[in-house]
């Protein structure tokens, strides 16, 4: 089993400490529990919070030396860390742990040296905050998440929750990650290039919202749908579509349209045995070649290859 070390450093933020025992928590393979998630401090008992809650973390730093994964959550403090923590973090990596960091959790994977060189993100707040007094790290300040080799960096709050997943999707693939994401209630797809959506307003509460057009391009991934039949569901132009699309979901509806046919891309190549041209037919990509080319630009794996790694039945003879 996967074991996972989450490493609180005080003063925690209480959401993003919730957060991995949430989305990994949830995670079931083969009908068992995939990862085993374990949280720990520098010296275990009451850890303070940004706000009026303590904290009871029960583990030490020990718990970091068999960690596959260490993930640092959100801290109100921006000062130096125990150096015992930094230790800790620079062996994890030493030995080759995947590292992460949600929110400001990743000030204190800088201060271990272990973003030199590296991109890397954080709250938008903070993120001018990292760059300045870590001039060694790229900072990316407007995107959900960071993947750079074995490390890993999310903005604040729920961007930590995609981060989760895109973990389990990397481990278990797209179907494990999807049903975490029902279980959580959360978007299954939000990819760690999309913004953070500063400043973008909530969608309206009047019915305006695009949900049930959503909804109904969902219900037709394997047919081609333009702008034009979007916007025409919605019962508005194409630029308010966009316009509304980038509002309430951070990214334009041809963006959206094509991360959701490779969710589903990916789920048919996990679970079912339809040859790659079968999947890309009932996934909207028309054709093989369209499917391996998206398919690799998103995950780094041809089809083959990703239902090779990640599927639970084998290809019909002759596929």
């Amino acid at each position: 089993m996967h074991r996972i070390a989450v490493l609180a450093v005080a003063p925690v933020t209480a959401f993003d400490l919730s957060i991995p025992e949430l989305v990994f928590g949830s995670a079931e393979v083969g009908g068992g529990p995939a990862y085993e998630v374990l949280v720990c401090t520098l010296e275990p008992g009451p850890v303070d919070s940004t706000g009026s809650l303590r904290v009871l973390v029960p583990h030490g730093l020990e718990v970091l030396e068999r960690a596959d994964t260490v993930l640092v959550t959100g801290s109100g403090s921006r000062a130096d860390a125990d150096p015992r923590v930094l230790a800790a973090l620079r062996a994890s990596a030493g030995r080759g742990a995947r590292i992460a960091s949600i929110c400001t959790g990743a000030f204190v994977l800088a201060q271990a040296g272990l973003l030199d060189g590296r991109s890397a993100t954080t709250y938008w707040v903070q993120a001018g905050a990292l760059a300045h007094r870590y001039p060694a790290v790229r900072v990316l300040p407007d995107v959900l998440f960071v993947e750079d080799g074995p490390v890993l960096t999310s903005a604040g709050l729920t961007a930590g929750i995609d981060l989760c997943l895109h973990m389990v999707r990397s481990d278990h693939g797209a179907a494990v990650a999807n049903a975490v994401a029902r279980l959580t209630v959360v978007s299954a797809v939000r990819h760690g290039g999309q913004e953070q959506s500063v400043g973008a307003p909530v969608a309206a509460a009047d019915g305006s919202s695009l949900a049930a057009t959503r909804g109904w391009a969902l219900g037709r991934l394997h047919e081609p749908v333009s702008l034009a039949e979007l916007a025409a569901h919605a019962g508005v132009g194409v630029r308010t579509l966009n316009r509304r699309f980038l509002a309430e979901t951070g990214v334009s509806p041809l963006q959206w349209l094509l991360a959701q046919r490779i969710e589903r891309a990916r789920e048919l190549l996990e679970s079912t045995a339809l040859s790659v041209e079968q999947v890309a037919g009932r996934s909207g990509f028309g054709g093989g070649d369209s499917l391996r080319r998206h398919l690799l630009r998103r995950t780094g794996m041809t089809p083959r290859a990703y239902r090779a790694a990640f599927s639970a039945s084998k290809p019909a003879p002759g596929a």
